[in-house]
């Protein structure tokens, strides 16, 4: 026989949580001493384990009374709605994720309309660079990542002969 704190302690769990699935219906003590201290058997632990098994897989406690009752709902029908309920969170989740990742799309788009050719250019020259060092940077871009250059160039609303033209320095 276990106190609550030992039970808390043997179980990894807190104090008011084992108080919380008493006041619950959950649990019950196997005895309470005269001092107050509740007593708990194997019996109660074994329940104790389910009820913590039930709710690391997410069920509710009005779910998990209705798993411990003997004459309850079938289990299989209980695990089963948890079952629809969790797969319908996760279509939910997807199609979110699916959303985002349109929403990142049309971003990086807009960002890679934002600037063109001449604002390029324009960026370069304020960086310090000569049309050699450009050059020198297409080539060296066209040599390490060449379809990623070729997107890049592209993004800059180019014609199809220039970047060909640069491509090929």
């Amino acid at each position: 026989m276990l106190t609550v704190s030992r039970l808390a302690k043997k179980l990894g769990l807190s104090r008011t949580t084992i108080l919380y699935y008493e006041k619950q219906g959950l649990l019950k003590p196997s005895l309470i001493a005269e001092n107050g201290y509740r007593w708990y058997g194997e019996s109660e632990i074994e329940r104790l384990k389910s009820i913590i098994s039930y709710r690391s897989y997410g069920l509710s406690i009005s779910d998990i009374r209705l798993l411990l009752e003997p004459l309850s709902i079938s289990q299989g029908q209980i695990l089963e709605n948890h079952f629809r309920a969790l797969e319908q969170e996760i279509n939910n989740l997807r199609a979110h994720q699916k959303a985002i990742i349109e929403l990142l799309k049309k971003s990086i788009l807009l960002k890679e309309k934002f600037v063109n050719k001449a604002k390029w250019v324009e960026i370069m020259i304020a960086a310090g660079l000569s049309k050699e060092d450009m050059m020198k940077w297409h080539q060296k871009f066209e040599e390490m990542e060449p379809e990623e250059h070729q997107k890049f160039l592209e993004s800059l609303d180019m014609t199809q002969d220039e970047i060909t033209a640069i491509r090929s320095l």
